[in-house]
């Protein structure tokens, strides 16, 4: 395992029991982002025009074309040949093939997880000031995770907010449901001096030993998670650059 974020391969070579996760930026300069526009399919394009925000359009371009260059890496296509399906819940996917991916972003980061066969998820958060984070959990916690929250100091509570938050999304993303999966209907660990762990599952007293759930160390400021559905023996953790 490794949190080292070397530079990434033009050529990753992916094993089972192997999850490659990829870090990059999602501001790049104008010229990167007109190329990365040429490689989007009609549909991604459509979806990029109806952004009220300029800012908010030149990620989502940015963000979708390092997708389709690191697909390329590793299907050795062109980026702009791959062809995605969609699940009811908006989720990509690649129609044909063992390769399964997943994508997350927030502020200007935005991270890539790759495994082959099964279900993968990875999600970012930034950290910032909620004064109603305890209220919030009422909402969206488990009544573990919430009496774990509650019986940390102040100054404790907002990282292990996020430190949650973070893994159950990528949890959820694996699972593929969305947000129709109830976030209240499984545990994760959150402590500050506790690995990152699936703990239960309600109604299945074996499934949380089928995962693996991982602390992916970011940026000061940002909490990432990766969730899979398999022991992995190797963690790879890249940098993306453009």
């Amino acid at each position: 395992m490794t949190d080292s974020w070397r530079p990434g391969p033009q050529r990753p070579d992916l094993s089972p029991a192997e999850v490659h996760v990829w870090q990059a930026g999602l501001d790049i300069p104008v010229q990167r982002l007109a190329q990365y526009e040429t490689l989007l399919a009609a549909d991604e394009r459509a979806r990029a025009a109806r952004f009220r925000f300029d800012r908010h359009r030149d990620q989502y371009i940015a963000g979708r074309g390092m997708l389709r260059e690191l697909l390329g890496r590793y299907l050795d296509q062109s980026p702009e040949a791959i062809k995605f399906s969609y699940s009811e819940y908006d989720k990509p996917f690649l129609p044909q093939g063992e390769l399964q991916f997943n994508l997350a972003h927030s502020g200007g980061l935005v991270l890539y997880a790759f495994c082959l066969d099964e279900a993968v998820g990875v999600d970012v958060e930034v950290e910032r000031e909620l004064e109603d984070a305890l209220q919030i959990s009422e909402r969206f916690f488990s009544p573990a995770e919430r009496a774990v929250l509650q019986s940390l100091p102040q100054e404790a509570r907002i990282p292990a907010f996020f430190r949650c938050w973070s893994r159950k999304e990528a949890f959820i993303k694996a699972v593929g449901e969305g947000l129709s999966y109830p976030l209240d209907a499984f545990d994760v660990s959150l402590a500050p001096d506790e690995p990152a762990r699936l703990l239960t599952v309600r109604g299945s007293a074996g499934e949380a030993r089928a995962w693996s759930l991982y602390s992916l160390a970011l940026p000061p400021g940002y909490h990432g998670a990766l969730a899979v559905k398999r022991r992995i023996k190797a963690l790879q953790t890249w940098m993306f650059t453009n």
